[in-house]
């Protein structure tokens, strides 16, 4: 995941509407069931996919009253969290 590609998508949301990312998660989920992707395209599809649930998650967190900051610093310690364990 990457803190820069999710900040942006925060920006996209506060502009647009979530469900754009929604929509957008389920099309791309829907493309990983092409069987002549490759590896490498699967992963570049995997990672904007998680960039887009973190993104999604964020904007969980500051519609809960969570400063955007604090927002963002707590999910990704939950990210690196998960990832040491």
């Amino acid at each position: 995941m990457k803190l820069p590609v999710i900040k942006h998508l925060l920006d996209f949301i506060e502009q647009n509407d979530v469900d754009f990312v929604l929509e957008t998660i389920e099309t791309l989920e829907a493309l990983t069931e092409v069987s002549s992707l490759k590896d490498e395209e699967l992963d570049v599809i995997g990672e904007l996919i998680s960039n887009m649930y973190g993104a999604v998650e964020v904007n969980k967190s500051i519609k809960e009253g969570v400063a955007k900051k604090d927002a963002l610093n707590g999910f990704m310690q939950r990210v690196l969290g998960s990832i040491d364990k």
